[in-house]
């Protein structure tokens, strides 16, 4: 059956400003990598034609051990662990994501000055980063690095740590022509299992159990602040046990 003209026109026009609805929420909540600047964006350098056996560092190559944060920086957490690090007088490194970068560069601020380690991990954290094109990745990587040296002018961006840990030769590539290397981990505390643990003391306990476990030296420890409250308050009670059996550092920059 022929809609009438006038209704016809009015479905029309619904779907039209529903549309404009969606691109507008889809655009407010998807971080984009910001452009090159206007002098063109940075070609893309083509892969080296072999990449080193071991190219991704996963031990801190001492015997000290390095503690890592991924996914932030979080407005909230982040500075209570940053609190809780200082408390115990131990420097950490810091995997921190492009977009959230930008939007909290004062609290970036704040841990470069505190002595932590910066990391690149990746503009807005895609699992497929990786499958991306060589422009779409390499922007992701320079755009981050960008941001994080907004907010910390003066500080050294010497690791790249995929999102997932989902490497591949072709970004560790692009990390190295950046000045990167590919960071690793070999310890694990799962935090980010909490559909299955919960985040009170099941959740804690079982990361202090499996840090404490499988620490030796030399272990680099993958944690995440990020959304993760309980991280924090499982390494009130990690965080003194590691500080007092290892030496804990932040990966070095020179």
């Amino acid at each position: 059956m022929r809609r009438p003209r006038s209704v016809l026109a009015v479905f029309l026009g619904f779907s039209l400003l529903t549309a404009a609805g969606v691109g507008v929420s889809y655009a407010q909540t998807t971080p984009v990598i910001p452009a090159a600047a206007a002098r063109g964006a940075t070609a893309p350098p083509r892969p080296s034609a072999a990449v080193r056996q071991n190219w991704i560092q996963r031990t801190t190559g001492t015997q000290s051990v390095a503690l890592t944060f991924d996914d932030g920086p979080d407005p909230v957490n982040t500075p209570k662990l940053l609190d809780l690090l200082k408390k115990y007088g131990v420097k950490a490194t810091f995997c921190l994501v492009g977009h959230r970068v930008r939007d909290n560069k004062a609290l970036v601020a704040r841990i470069a000055a505190e002595g932590h380690t910066l990391c690149n991990h990746s503009w807005q954290h895609l699992q497929d980063l990786r499958e991306r094109d060589d422009a779409y990745a390499f922007r992701d990587l320079e755009a981050t690095n960008e941001q994080l040296h907004k907010a910390a002018p003066n500080a050294k961006i010497k690791y790249f740590r995929a999102p997932y840990g989902n490497f591949s030769p072709r970004l560790g590539d692009f990390a190295a022509r950046l000045g990167m290397t590919p960071l690793s981990w070999n310890v694990d505390d799962q935090c980010y299992l909490t559909a299955d643990y919960g985040t009170g003391a099941t959740m804690r306990n079982r990361m202090f159990d499996i840090v404490k476990r499988n620490t030796k030296p030399g272990s680099i420890i993958l944690s995440h602040d990020n959304l993760k409250p309980h991280t924090i308050a499982a390494y009130e009670t990690i965080l003194p046990w590691l500080a007092q059996n290892h030496n804990l550092v932040a990966l070095p920059t020179n």
